[in-house]
């Protein structure tokens, strides 16, 4: 079963007309439902999501996605545990030149636990990660 990270940058630039990302997104992200069998996102994503699609495009937009994904039966949201907090915060220090957040960190975390090499996401940290960031 193929499977692909969304992340934050994702996420909202399928939703959100305004943002620079938001035809590329859309286009991969209509084909991106034969190509991958779940799209994995984790809380501390979606947490991130809710709030900038709510400061930027109003309740009701943020809401509807929010019921989107959680009906989705391909969208499979992965709640941070300690474990996984305690494997992001050795990747922070290990690129601790970089600008990642908590929430890069455990997204990393989980895809290097998952054996996932791929993500939707328009943030360049990914493949300074090591991961395949798509759409290229």
């Amino acid at each position: 079963m193929k499977r692909i990270f969304v992340d934050t940058s994702a996420w909202v630039a399928v939703t959100n007309r305004r943002d620079q990302y938001h035809e590329t997104a859309g286009s991969f992200y209509k084909g991106i439902f034969k190509d991958f069998h779940e799209l994995l996102t984790t809380n501390l994503v979606v947490a991130e999501t809710y709030i900038l699609l709510r400061l930027d495009c109003g309740l009701e937009t943020a809401l509807g996605w929010w019921e989107r994904i959680t009906s989705s039966l391909k969208v499979k949201i992965i709640y941070a545990d300690s474990d996984l907090t305690g494997e992001a915060i050795t990747i922070l220090r290990k690129y601790s030149d970089q600008s990642f957040s908590l929430t890069d960190a455990v997204t990393f975390a989980l895809m290097k636990k998952m054996k996932i090499t791929e993500a939707f996401a328009f943030d360049i940290h990914f493949a300074t990660a090591g991961f395949i960031q798509l759409p290229q």
